[in-house]
């Protein structure tokens, strides 16, 4: 075997699993930030956790409010969602810019895309600083889904959003 570095591991471990991590900004629209950093951790009590750089502008508006919805991307939006990991929200509407069709879900203000497989509404109970990220671990409130919606994952790292089968 040869001795590699972790983010070459990533790629040769792919594919892995993507969400949008959708945030409501101080005007109360909706931001969307790409990570493939994302686990279950727990079915009783439900719980998650993530990974965001420090700097993330979705990470700061989940420290501030507390809420956070993580989706499950279809298929449909795929070129968006590698749109969404290229950018700040915070001085840039992407959803405007990307042409994501959004919708409203219930017991929440934030909005989420339409092509949505999976929503997993989440309140933050704590998070820690972990190298470069912030691992946000968080108390799960209601999961919605949509089994027409087929998902994407990423390839090769962030290099190719696609589903299992495009992936081949």
């Amino acid at each position: 075997m040869d001795k590699i570095n972790l983010p070459k591991a990533s790629s040769l471990t792919s594919p892995n699993p993507v969400t949008l991590v959708c945030t409501q900004k101080p005007n109360g629209s909706t931001n969307l930030a790409t990570v493939s950093w994302w686990t279950y951790l727990s079915f009783n009590p439900a719980m998650i956790a993530y990974a965001m750089a420090k700097t993330s502008f979705s990470g700061e508006m989940v420290r501030e409010n507390k809420k956070v919805v993580l989706t499950i991307p279809g298929a449909a939006i795929k070129d968006a969602v590698m749109g969404c990991g290229m950018s700040t929200g915070r001085d840039t509407n992407k959803i405007a810019k990307l042409g994501i069709k959004m919708q409203s879900i219930p017991d929440s203000s934030i909005q989420i895309p339409e092509h949505t497989r999976v929503a997993i509404q989440c309140t933050l109970k704590e998070y820690h600083e972990v190298g470069d990220h912030y691992l946000y671990i968080c108390n799960v409130d209601q999961v919605l889904a949509d089994e027409n919606e087929e998902a994407v994952f990423a390839w090769n790292g962030y290099a190719k959003i696609a589903t299992a089968k495009q992936g081949e």
